[in-house]
């Protein structure tokens, strides 16, 4: 049964399941394999990065493939573009250019913890400048038509929470609708655990919904975030990549696992073809390898499958094997 078919056949008892903004992770064949897996209600795509001037629509097609079929993926499942920059004038100008396209909503990054990205005052260096924030947000709001909302989306803060709920106070006062929030520093990057408490304070300080984000590997702590946070809808990133079926396990409010080995297999080779037909082949069997490592957190075939292929540079063969037997644990 395909993801669609699975969540037609259930009726969703919990609040919404978002994909995360990734870097060089949930790109448009990511977000198109695991929307179709099922379980998402929506993505938001990699950042598209504004720096002084208008966007190239070509750019923006690039980046979210989705946006030439109404912004949504094969299954259905919109996918918000997400602008990220500083300079309040041009992050205005194209919220306005991606307006004209028809985006669905647009979302703006606050939280990429990226060092490259933070050097040039973007992302999570921001939140040391929370009437910064407060502009840019009034800038895309003030260019966006009113029945398009713009969303934001943020880290605790810098090196610390010591600015957190004024920057927090800063996005919904420049007009943003719904904030995300990813429940670690900038420093703290990836490290757990990820402070749930401060998502609760986060919602008692602004009047608009919050998501939370962060740390959730299983439908257990999808339960616990919602229960310490009190929020209703919940970002997922890596969680989502580790294990493909966690969003329909959540849609079940179930542990247990709903795709086994011989159902991921097929998404493997589907998920090759798409990539290779937007990196060049070099690059390819790395893409790949990077979900594998992943993947084998649950799936032990997964690991072997890595490890046969962890020298294969040529992306032919990677095409030829995944086109083969299925790959044991063996």
């Amino acid at each position: 049964m395909s993801g669609p078919e699975r969540m037609n056949s259930l009726e969703r008892i919990n609040g919404p399941v978002v994909l995360a903004p990734m870097e060089g992770l949930a790109d448009a064949p990511m977000r198109d394999v695991l929307t179709r897996i099922g379980g998402i209600d929506w993505c938001v795509s990699e950042f598209i990065r504004v720096t002084e001037g208008l966007l190239n629509v070509a750019t923006i097609r690039r980046s979210v493939p989705e946006s030439e079929h109404g912004w949504c993926t094969r299954a259905g499942v919109p996918v918000r573009p997400q602008l990220l920059g500083s300079d309040v004038r041009w992050m205005g100008e194209n919220a306005a250019l991606l307006a004209s396209m028809d985006a669905p909503a647009i979302d703006l990054n606050f939280g990429c913890p990226a060092k490259t990205v933070n050097r040039h005052r973007g992302g999570a260096a921001l939140l040391t400048e929370p009437e910064l924030l407060r502009e840019i947000v009034a800038s895309v709001r003030a260019a966006t038509p009113a029945h398009i909302p713009v969303t934001a989306k943020m880290r605790l803060g810098l090196t610390d929470t010591s600015q957190t709920l004024e920057c927090a106070q800063a996005l919904a006062d420049g007009g943003a609708s719904e904030i995300t929030v990813h429940a670690r520093t900038k420093v703290e990057g990836y490290k757990p655990p990820a402070h749930w408490e401060w998502l609760a304070r986060i919602r008692d300080a602004v009047d608009v919904p919050v998501i939370a984000n962060g740390e959730v590997w299983s439908t257990e702590d999808y339960r616990r975030i919602r229960e310490v946070s009190g929020c209703d809808a919940v970002m997922i990133g890596r969680g989502l990549v580790r294990c493909p079926d966690l969003g329909l396990r959540i849609l079940q409010d179930s542990d247990a696992a709903v795709l086994g080995w011989d159902e991921l297999w097929p998404w493997l080779g589907d998920f090759f073809r798409q990539t290779r037909l937007r990196v060049v082949d070099r690059h390819a069997p790395g893409r790949l390898k990077q979900w594998l490592a992943m993947l084998g957190q649950h799936y032990p075939e997964a690991r072997a499958l890595f490890d046969s292929l962890r020298r294969e540079t040529c992306a032919d063969a990677v095409t030829r094997r995944l086109e083969g037997p299925l790959q044991s644990a063996a």
